[in-house]
Protein backbone atom coordinates (compact mmCIF):
# COMPACT_ATOMS: atom_id res chain seq x y z
CA UNK A 1 0.00 0.00 0.00
CA UNK A 2 0.60 3.55 -0.39
CA UNK A 3 1.37 5.14 3.24
CA UNK A 4 2.45 8.87 2.10
CA UNK A 5 2.76 10.53 -0.81
CA UNK A 6 6.15 12.00 -1.31
CA UNK A 7 6.39 12.58 -4.59
CA UNK A 8 8.63 15.71 -5.16
CA UNK A 9 7.28 17.43 -8.34
CA UNK A 10 9.73 17.84 -11.62
CA UNK A 11 11.18 21.39 -11.59
CA UNK A 12 10.98 22.19 -15.02
CA UNK A 13 7.95 19.76 -16.91
CA UNK A 14 7.17 22.63 -19.70
CA UNK A 15 9.79 25.60 -21.10
CA UNK A 16 8.55 28.94 -21.64
CA UNK A 17 8.75 31.01 -24.75
CA UNK A 18 12.47 32.95 -24.94
CA UNK A 19 15.50 31.31 -25.20
CA UNK A 20 14.22 27.89 -24.25
CA UNK A 21 14.66 27.97 -20.26
CA UNK A 22 12.51 26.52 -17.97
CA UNK A 23 10.37 28.73 -16.05
CA UNK A 24 9.33 27.10 -12.84
CA UNK A 25 7.91 27.96 -9.02
CA UNK A 26 9.68 24.73 -7.19
CA UNK A 27 7.36 22.87 -5.11
CA UNK A 28 6.67 19.61 -3.35
CA UNK A 29 4.10 17.27 -2.23
CA UNK A 30 6.07 16.77 1.20
CA UNK A 31 5.56 20.50 1.64
CA UNK A 32 3.03 20.35 4.07
CA UNK A 33 3.80 17.34 5.71
CA UNK A 34 1.98 17.51 9.43
CA UNK A 35 4.97 16.14 12.28
CA UNK A 36 3.18 13.62 14.06
CA UNK A 37 5.69 13.66 16.84
CA UNK A 38 5.03 16.87 17.82
CA UNK A 39 9.10 18.20 17.43
CA UNK A 40 9.75 20.77 15.03
CA UNK A 41 12.61 21.55 13.10
CA UNK A 42 14.98 23.87 13.62
CA UNK A 43 15.93 27.09 11.81
CA UNK A 44 18.99 27.45 9.93
CA UNK A 45 20.05 23.41 9.49
CA UNK A 46 23.73 22.74 8.63
CA UNK A 47 24.23 21.58 5.09
CA UNK A 48 27.81 20.35 4.09
CA UNK A 49 28.36 19.78 0.88
CA UNK A 50 31.46 16.99 -0.19
CA UNK A 51 33.24 16.89 -3.53
CA UNK A 52 34.26 12.83 -4.16
CA UNK A 53 33.86 13.28 -7.56
CA UNK A 54 38.35 12.57 -7.99
CA UNK A 55 37.71 14.37 -10.83
CA UNK A 56 36.85 18.30 -10.48
CA UNK A 57 38.38 20.18 -7.91
CA UNK A 58 36.58 22.41 -5.39
CA UNK A 59 37.05 25.43 -7.29
CA UNK A 60 35.67 24.18 -9.72
CA UNK A 61 32.50 23.35 -7.99
CA UNK A 62 29.55 25.42 -8.13
CA UNK A 63 26.27 25.61 -5.76
CA UNK A 64 23.36 27.31 -6.06
CA UNK A 65 19.91 27.16 -3.66
CA UNK A 66 16.86 28.65 -4.93
CA UNK A 67 13.05 27.92 -4.64
CA UNK A 68 10.41 29.24 -2.50
CA UNK A 69 9.47 30.08 0.73
CA UNK A 70 6.26 31.57 1.38
CA UNK A 71 4.74 32.02 -2.62
CA UNK A 72 8.37 34.08 -3.19
CA UNK A 73 10.94 33.03 -4.97
CA UNK A 74 13.77 32.97 -3.48
CA UNK A 75 17.79 32.17 -2.96
CA UNK A 76 20.16 31.48 -0.74
CA UNK A 77 23.54 33.08 -0.26
CA UNK A 78 26.93 32.10 0.80
CA UNK A 79 26.39 33.45 4.75
CA UNK A 80 23.12 31.25 4.77
CA UNK A 81 20.68 34.68 3.89
CA UNK A 82 17.58 34.17 2.13
CA UNK A 83 17.39 36.53 -0.11
CA UNK A 84 14.48 37.21 -2.77
CA UNK A 85 14.96 36.63 -6.77
CA UNK A 86 15.41 40.24 -8.02
CA UNK A 87 15.37 41.55 -11.89
CA UNK A 88 18.45 43.63 -10.67
CA UNK A 89 20.64 40.63 -9.86
CA UNK A 90 21.06 40.12 -13.33
CA UNK A 91 24.14 41.03 -15.18
CA UNK A 92 25.69 42.15 -17.77
CA UNK A 93 25.42 39.52 -20.15
CA UNK A 94 21.46 38.95 -18.80
CA UNK A 95 21.92 36.55 -15.85
CA UNK A 96 22.21 36.33 -12.50
CA UNK A 97 25.31 35.03 -10.57
CA UNK A 98 23.92 33.31 -7.41
CA UNK A 99 27.15 30.61 -7.70
CA UNK A 100 27.88 29.67 -3.76
CA UNK A 101 31.75 28.44 -3.59
CA UNK A 102 33.16 25.54 -2.13
CA UNK A 103 35.67 26.26 0.43
CA UNK A 104 39.24 25.35 -1.00
CA UNK A 105 39.84 21.88 -0.01
CA UNK A 106 37.83 19.76 2.24
CA UNK A 107 34.10 19.94 3.17
CA UNK A 108 31.68 23.31 2.70
CA UNK A 109 29.09 23.99 5.26
CA UNK A 110 26.47 25.91 4.54
CA UNK A 111 23.39 26.73 6.35
CA UNK A 112 19.87 25.70 5.18
CA UNK A 113 16.90 28.14 6.15
CA UNK A 114 13.23 27.13 5.78
CA UNK A 115 12.15 27.23 2.07
CA UNK A 116 11.60 24.42 -0.66
CA UNK A 117 13.25 23.90 -3.81
CA UNK A 118 16.72 22.92 -4.91
CA UNK A 119 20.37 22.42 -4.50
CA UNK A 120 21.94 22.70 -8.16
CA UNK A 121 25.76 22.12 -8.48
CA UNK A 122 27.76 22.48 -11.76
CA UNK A 123 30.89 21.20 -12.36
CA UNK A 124 33.52 23.25 -14.41
CA UNK A 125 31.25 26.13 -15.51
CA UNK A 126 28.96 28.31 -13.76
CA UNK A 127 24.65 27.75 -14.69
CA UNK A 128 23.13 30.66 -16.52
CA UNK A 129 19.71 31.44 -14.25
CA UNK A 130 17.99 34.23 -15.26
CA UNK A 131 15.37 36.31 -13.17
CA UNK A 132 12.65 37.48 -15.14
CA UNK A 133 8.87 38.77 -14.47
CA UNK A 134 6.38 35.64 -14.17
CA UNK A 135 2.66 36.34 -15.32
CA UNK A 136 1.61 38.06 -12.38
CA UNK A 137 4.56 40.73 -12.20
CA UNK A 138 6.60 39.22 -9.89
CA UNK A 139 10.43 38.08 -10.14
CA UNK A 140 10.77 34.76 -10.74
CA UNK A 141 13.73 32.32 -11.73
CA UNK A 142 14.21 30.47 -14.94
CA UNK A 143 15.92 27.50 -14.06
CA UNK A 144 18.24 25.31 -16.38
CA UNK A 145 17.00 23.01 -18.80
CA UNK A 146 19.35 19.90 -19.50
CA UNK A 147 16.65 18.68 -22.30
CA UNK A 148 16.49 21.67 -24.61
CA UNK A 149 19.51 22.27 -26.45
CA UNK A 150 18.86 25.98 -26.99
CA UNK A 151 19.32 26.36 -23.18
CA UNK A 152 22.61 28.90 -22.43
CA UNK A 153 23.74 26.16 -19.40
CA UNK A 154 22.93 23.27 -22.04
CA UNK A 155 26.66 22.52 -22.31
CA UNK A 156 27.35 22.74 -18.65
CA UNK A 157 27.86 19.55 -16.23
CA UNK A 158 25.00 20.15 -13.64
CA UNK A 159 22.55 18.50 -11.90
CA UNK A 160 20.37 19.00 -8.66
CA UNK A 161 18.80 17.26 -5.54
CA UNK A 162 15.09 18.52 -3.85
CA UNK A 163 14.25 19.72 -0.75
CA UNK A 164 11.12 20.99 1.36
CA UNK A 165 13.01 22.24 4.99
CA UNK A 166 10.38 23.79 7.52
CA UNK A 167 8.83 23.68 10.93
CA UNK A 168 7.85 19.99 10.51
CA UNK A 169 11.10 18.69 8.96
CA UNK A 170 13.31 17.84 6.27
CA UNK A 171 11.51 16.09 2.77
CA UNK A 172 14.57 15.58 0.45
CA UNK A 173 15.32 13.41 -2.34
CA UNK A 174 17.92 12.59 -5.26
CA UNK A 175 16.29 13.35 -8.99
CA UNK A 176 16.31 12.13 -12.05
CA UNK A 177 13.02 12.74 -13.00
CA UNK A 178 14.11 15.25 -15.31
CA UNK A 179 17.51 13.78 -16.26
CA UNK A 180 20.99 12.10 -14.73
CA UNK A 181 24.07 13.14 -15.13
CA UNK A 182 26.03 14.22 -11.79
CA UNK A 183 26.79 11.41 -9.62
CA UNK A 184 25.55 12.38 -5.96
CA UNK A 185 23.96 11.32 -2.58
CA UNK A 186 22.13 12.82 0.48
CA UNK A 187 22.79 11.72 4.05
CA UNK A 188 20.30 12.85 6.49
CA UNK A 189 20.84 12.48 10.10
CA UNK A 190 18.77 13.44 13.17
CA UNK A 191 16.31 11.57 14.19
CA UNK A 192 17.61 8.66 12.31
CA UNK A 193 20.74 8.51 10.26
CA UNK A 194 19.62 8.01 6.61
CA UNK A 195 21.46 8.30 3.18
CA UNK A 196 19.88 7.67 0.10
CA UNK A 197 21.39 7.98 -3.65
CA UNK A 198 24.35 6.17 -3.59
CA UNK A 199 25.20 4.73 -6.71
CA UNK A 200 27.38 1.38 -6.95
CA UNK A 201 31.19 1.50 -8.13
CA UNK A 202 30.94 2.60 -11.79
CA UNK A 203 27.23 3.85 -11.93
CA UNK A 204 27.00 6.32 -13.98
CA UNK A 205 28.86 4.82 -16.76
CA UNK A 206 26.35 1.76 -16.23
CA UNK A 207 23.09 4.24 -16.66
CA UNK A 208 24.91 5.83 -19.62
CA UNK A 209 25.73 2.47 -20.85
CA UNK A 210 22.18 1.01 -20.47
CA UNK A 211 20.52 3.30 -22.18
CA UNK A 212 22.65 3.41 -24.83
CA UNK A 213 21.89 -0.04 -25.12
CA UNK A 214 18.33 0.02 -25.81
CA UNK A 215 18.02 1.72 -29.76
CA UNK A 216 14.71 3.61 -28.35
CA UNK A 217 16.42 5.19 -25.37
CA UNK A 218 19.98 5.67 -27.14
CA UNK A 219 19.17 8.97 -27.98
CA UNK A 220 18.74 10.40 -24.91
CA UNK A 221 22.42 9.67 -24.52
CA UNK A 222 23.70 13.62 -24.48
CA UNK A 223 27.84 12.78 -24.91
CA UNK A 224 28.76 12.69 -21.37
CA UNK A 225 27.02 15.11 -20.21
CA UNK A 226 24.00 13.85 -19.42
CA UNK A 227 20.85 11.32 -20.45
CA UNK A 228 17.71 12.77 -20.68
CA UNK A 229 14.63 11.53 -18.93
CA UNK A 230 12.31 10.07 -22.09
CA UNK A 231 9.27 12.96 -21.28
CA UNK A 232 11.84 15.78 -22.28
CA UNK A 233 13.24 13.04 -25.28
CA UNK A 234 9.77 12.73 -26.59
CA UNK A 235 9.08 16.78 -26.33
CA UNK A 236 12.68 17.11 -27.64
CA UNK A 237 11.86 14.95 -30.99
CA UNK A 238 14.65 12.62 -29.61
CA UNK A 239 11.89 9.31 -28.07
CA UNK A 240 8.92 7.76 -30.22
CA UNK A 241 5.99 9.76 -29.03
CA UNK A 242 3.97 5.93 -29.53
CA UNK A 243 6.51 3.71 -27.66
CA UNK A 244 4.57 2.41 -25.09
CA UNK A 245 1.29 2.73 -27.45
CA UNK A 246 1.06 -1.10 -27.60
CA UNK A 247 1.36 -1.57 -23.61
CA UNK A 248 -1.60 0.58 -23.44
CA UNK A 249 -3.46 -1.16 -25.67
CA UNK A 250 -2.72 -4.12 -24.03
CA UNK A 251 -3.64 -3.07 -20.40
CA UNK A 252 -6.60 -1.40 -22.34
CA UNK A 253 -7.78 -4.87 -23.48
CA UNK A 254 -7.24 -6.72 -20.25
CA UNK A 255 -8.85 -5.05 -18.18
CA UNK A 256 -11.71 -4.81 -20.38
CA UNK A 257 -12.40 -8.67 -19.22
CA UNK A 258 -11.37 -8.55 -15.67
CA UNK A 259 -11.14 -5.92 -12.72
CA UNK A 260 -8.28 -4.18 -11.80
CA UNK A 261 -7.90 -3.25 -8.09
CA UNK A 262 -5.81 -0.67 -6.69
CA UNK A 263 -5.08 -0.47 -3.28
CA UNK A 264 -4.59 2.74 -1.18
CA UNK A 265 -4.61 4.30 2.43
CA UNK A 266 -8.39 4.86 1.34
CA UNK A 267 -9.22 1.27 0.52
CA UNK A 268 -9.44 -0.87 -1.86
CA UNK A 269 -10.68 0.84 -5.96
CA UNK A 270 -11.80 -1.79 -8.61
CA UNK A 271 -11.60 -0.42 -11.93
CA UNK A 272 -13.19 -1.57 -15.37
CA UNK A 273 -12.52 -0.80 -18.98
CA UNK A 274 -14.88 0.33 -20.86
CA UNK A 275 -14.34 1.53 -24.25
CA UNK A 276 -11.74 4.42 -23.56
CA UNK A 277 -11.98 4.85 -20.13
CA UNK A 278 -10.77 3.05 -17.20
CA UNK A 279 -13.54 3.68 -14.20
CA UNK A 280 -13.04 2.92 -10.71
CA UNK A 281 -15.44 2.28 -7.80
CA UNK A 282 -14.70 1.99 -4.03
CA UNK A 283 -13.88 4.58 -1.64
CA UNK A 284 -14.62 6.91 -4.47
CA UNK A 285 -15.28 7.11 -8.28
CA UNK A 286 -12.65 7.66 -10.03
CA UNK A 287 -11.89 7.72 -14.21
CA UNK A 288 -9.12 7.12 -16.02
CA UNK A 289 -9.39 8.10 -20.02
CA UNK A 290 -6.34 5.88 -22.10
CA UNK A 291 -3.24 7.52 -21.42
CA UNK A 292 -0.73 8.50 -24.24
CA UNK A 293 3.04 8.00 -24.20
CA UNK A 294 3.20 10.98 -22.79
CA UNK A 295 1.21 10.54 -20.29
CA UNK A 296 2.66 8.18 -19.18
CA UNK A 297 6.51 9.24 -18.95
CA UNK A 298 5.09 12.35 -17.14
CA UNK A 299 2.60 10.47 -15.07
CA UNK A 300 -0.04 13.16 -15.94
CA UNK A 301 -2.35 14.30 -19.05
CA UNK A 302 -4.37 11.44 -18.52
CA UNK A 303 -2.90 10.12 -15.36
CA UNK A 304 -2.40 13.30 -13.31
CA UNK A 305 -3.19 12.88 -9.53
CA UNK A 306 -5.11 15.46 -7.67
CA UNK A 307 -3.66 15.81 -4.14
CA UNK A 308 -7.31 14.65 -2.83
CA UNK A 309 -5.61 11.62 -1.04
CA UNK A 310 -8.08 9.74 -2.98
CA UNK A 311 -8.38 9.40 -6.46
CA UNK A 312 -5.10 11.51 -6.33
CA UNK A 313 -2.96 7.73 -5.25
CA UNK A 314 -5.13 5.39 -7.62
CA UNK A 315 -3.29 7.82 -10.26
CA UNK A 316 -0.23 7.43 -8.78
CA UNK A 317 -0.30 3.73 -8.79
CA UNK A 318 -1.55 3.49 -12.24
CA UNK A 319 1.60 5.98 -13.91
CA UNK A 320 3.82 3.24 -11.75
CA UNK A 321 2.16 0.23 -13.15
CA UNK A 322 2.58 1.83 -16.46
CA UNK A 323 6.38 2.63 -16.17
CA UNK A 324 7.24 -0.29 -14.27
CA UNK A 325 5.35 -2.25 -16.65
CA UNK A 326 3.68 -4.36 -14.28
CA UNK A 327 0.21 -3.43 -15.42
CA UNK A 328 -0.73 -6.02 -17.58
CA UNK A 329 0.79 -8.88 -15.33
CA UNK A 330 -0.54 -8.23 -11.88
CA UNK A 331 -4.31 -7.35 -11.48
CA UNK A 332 -3.41 -6.23 -7.82
CA UNK A 333 -1.96 -3.24 -7.64
CA UNK A 334 0.45 -1.58 -6.40
CA UNK A 335 3.36 -4.59 -7.27
CA UNK A 336 5.64 -4.26 -4.29
CA UNK A 337 8.35 -7.05 -5.72
CA UNK A 338 11.13 -5.04 -7.17
CA UNK A 339 11.95 -8.29 -9.41
CA UNK A 340 8.93 -7.84 -11.21
CA UNK A 341 9.51 -4.18 -12.57
CA UNK A 342 10.69 -3.59 -16.01
CA UNK A 343 10.41 -7.36 -17.12
CA UNK A 344 8.70 -6.22 -20.60
CA UNK A 345 10.91 -5.72 -23.94
CA UNK A 346 8.52 -2.32 -24.28
CA UNK A 347 9.31 -0.72 -20.84
CA UNK A 348 10.89 2.55 -18.90
CA UNK A 349 14.45 1.46 -19.68
CA UNK A 350 15.85 4.79 -18.40
CA UNK A 351 14.18 4.43 -15.22
CA UNK A 352 14.90 1.09 -14.86
CA UNK A 353 19.51 2.18 -15.36
CA UNK A 354 19.16 4.31 -12.82
CA UNK A 355 18.06 2.35 -10.15
CA UNK A 356 20.03 -0.71 -11.21
CA UNK A 357 22.87 1.79 -10.21
CA UNK A 358 21.58 2.55 -7.16
CA UNK A 359 23.09 0.48 -4.30
CA UNK A 360 19.71 0.86 -2.22
CA UNK A 361 18.02 0.15 -5.49
CA UNK A 362 16.07 3.18 -5.10
CA UNK A 363 15.74 6.32 -7.29
CA UNK A 364 13.32 8.85 -8.84
CA UNK A 365 13.44 7.51 -12.31
CA UNK A 366 9.61 8.88 -12.97
CA UNK A 367 7.10 11.14 -11.17
CA UNK A 368 5.58 8.04 -9.06
CA UNK A 369 8.37 6.24 -8.34
CA UNK A 370 8.02 6.63 -4.77
CA UNK A 371 5.27 4.24 -5.14
CA UNK A 372 5.62 1.23 -2.84
CA UNK A 373 8.36 3.33 -1.64
CA UNK A 374 11.27 3.11 -4.15
CA UNK A 375 12.12 6.77 -4.86
CA UNK A 376 15.51 8.01 -3.48
CA UNK A 377 13.78 9.93 -0.54
CA UNK A 378 14.13 10.24 3.16
CA UNK A 379 12.61 12.85 5.73
CA UNK A 380 13.26 13.74 9.28
CA UNK A 381 10.98 15.58 11.84
CA UNK A 382 13.95 16.54 13.91
CA UNK A 383 16.55 17.07 11.32
CA UNK A 384 20.31 18.23 12.68
CA UNK A 385 21.55 18.23 9.04
CA UNK A 386 21.96 17.45 5.70
CA UNK A 387 25.15 16.57 3.55
CA UNK A 388 24.74 16.76 -0.01
CA UNK A 389 28.53 14.36 -1.00
CA UNK A 390 29.25 14.71 -4.89
CA UNK A 391 30.52 11.24 -5.42
CA UNK A 392 32.74 9.57 -7.73
CA UNK A 393 32.31 9.52 -11.26
CA UNK A 394 33.88 5.89 -11.49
Amino acid sequence: MITRRRMFASLAAAAVAGPGLALIAPRALGAGVSDSSGTDAAGALPLTVTNSTGEYANASVHVYIVGNQDGRQVRVTADGTLAPVALSDNGADGFTDYAIPLASSGETTLSLPYMSGRVYVSLGSKLKFKAVTDGAGNAALQYPAGWVSSDPSYDVLHDCAEFTYNSSGMFCNTTMVDMFSVPMSIRLTGSADQTTGTLVAGGRDKVFAAVKGVDAFAPLVVDDLRVVAPGHGLDAGLFAKDYFASYIDEAWSTYAGKDLSITTNAGTFTGRVSGDTLSFTGPASASFARPSTRDVLFCDGALAAPNDGRTGPVAAVLGAAFNRTTLVSTAAQPTTDPASFYRTAVTNHYAKAVHAATADGKAYGFAFDDVAEFASYIQDTAPTGIRLNLTSFS
